[in-house]
Formats: C-alpha cells, structure tokens, sequence
C-alpha cells in the first residue's frame, strides 16, 4: 500500500491540456486541419505529423503575405491592408507569384507595366565635331572685340584722395 492519499494521487495525475496547436507553437488550429483531413477523404489514413506540418506551411504562407502587403500598404502611406496591397506583395515576390500564378483577387488590379515600345525615347544630345582653326580663331577674336568695347563703354570712376 502507498503512504499516498487519493486526493494526493488525483492531484498528480491532474494535467493541463494543451491543443496540438500549442505544443506545435503554432497560432492555426491544427485540431482543425486534422478534422477537415479526414472528413475531406484525401486519403484513407491521415498520419498525426501530416495536421502539425500543413498548418505550419499555412501559417508561414500567410505570415509572408502579411508582411509583404504590411510594407505595400505603407509604402502608400496607408494603416490598413486592402485587396490591392496583396496583389501588389504578392505579384512583387518572385516564388509568391508562383503560388499564387492561376489566383485573381477580388478588387485587387493588376501591376503597373509599361512596355519599353511604347515609352517615348529621349532626344539624344547631336554632337558637334570638333571645331576648325578658323573657327576657334574667329571666336578668339570675337571674344576680344566684346571685352575691348565693355572697357570702353565703362569708363574707371576717379577715386578722390585724402
């Protein structure tokens, strides 16, 4: 016989229940998933692992969402996440946009494109060959003459002594 009280023993034997979800350390119910596994008749036999693992897939996939379409919507300046902010986070990370490649979202848009044909090309600067001696020469001396008759039309104020 044990020393041990019954009431002792029911204490010891009192656990707390956690849910599949938080021994996993996840925030998707995977409870859940495991329940809509089986009734979904995917397979005849759903293992305990397979529940655990695609609600972490789940969870990552929406968390990377999330955050790309936190930054969208700031980056418009805005504090609330639309259907837009999505698309725009989603279609902007190259293996989202793989997931998500036959996905229409609902009020979304699409991405802004502009095909290269039809932006109008920038005038090239012509440039001049280099100048002759002449040419130089004839600047020279132009130059020389508009300097000559600046020095003439302003004649040098007198400057009075003390």
């Amino acid at each position: 016989m044990s020393s041990a009280t019954p009431l002792a023993a029911f204490q010891k034997r009192k656990r707390l229940t956690y849910s599949r979800s938080a021994r996993a350390g996840l925030q998707f119910p995977v409870g859940r998933i495991s329940r809509l596994l089986r009734k979904g008749r995917y397979a005849a036999r759903v293992g305990g692992g397979a529940p655990v693992y695609l609600a972490a897939v789940m969870e990552y996939l929406a968390a990377e969402v999330m955050e790309l379409s936190g930054n969208a919507a700031k980056d418009n300046k805005r504090k609330r996440i639309t259907p837009r902010h999505i698309v725009l986070a989603v279609r902007g990370d190259e293996e989202l946009n793989k997931v998500f490649g036959s996905v229409t979202i609902s009020s979304g848009g699409v991405i802004p494109h502009i095909h290269k044909s039809l932006i109008p090309k920038k005038k090239e600067k012509v440039e001049k060959p280099p100048a002759e001696e002449g040419e130089k020469k004839a600047k020279k001396a132009k130059k020389e003459k508009k300097e000559k008759k600046e020095k003439v039309a302003a004649p040098a104020s007198p400057v009075k002594e003390q």
